[in-house]
């Protein structure tokens, strides 16, 4: 298995702040696909990250390959929505994890 870190940059950069009802709508099934993806083990972590006036997505997944990245990459609706969503998959070559929780 191999890690990557996709990278979910937004249609402007005052994005979610100034996001339409759509847009919004969108986002809701973006992060409900994304809770499912953690649910089965592939996306390690998925969250906003703010940054001056805007934000952008991560996720750090472990997959098989990049192929396997793109293709949960593609399958996210947010992509499928029509505004102007896209990633960046980056390999991680290595990972250092903190243990469990018990």
């Amino acid at each position: 298995m191999a890690y990557f870190f996709l990278r979910l940059p937004p249609p402007r950069p005052t994005f979610p702040h100034d996001g339409t009802g759509e847009e919004m709508a969108a986002m809701k099934s973006h992060a409900e696909y994304w809770r499912r993806n953690a649910l089965a083990g592939t996306a390690v972590t998925v969250g906003p990250v703010f940054e001056g006036e805007g934000a952008w997505g991560m996720a750090v997944v472990e997959v098989e390959d990049q192929a396997a990245a793109r293709a949960l990459a593609d399958a996210d609706p947010i992509i499928a929505s029509g505004f102007g969503f896209r990633f960046d998959i980056l390999p991680m070559p290595s990972i250092i994890l903190r243990p469990p929780a018990v």
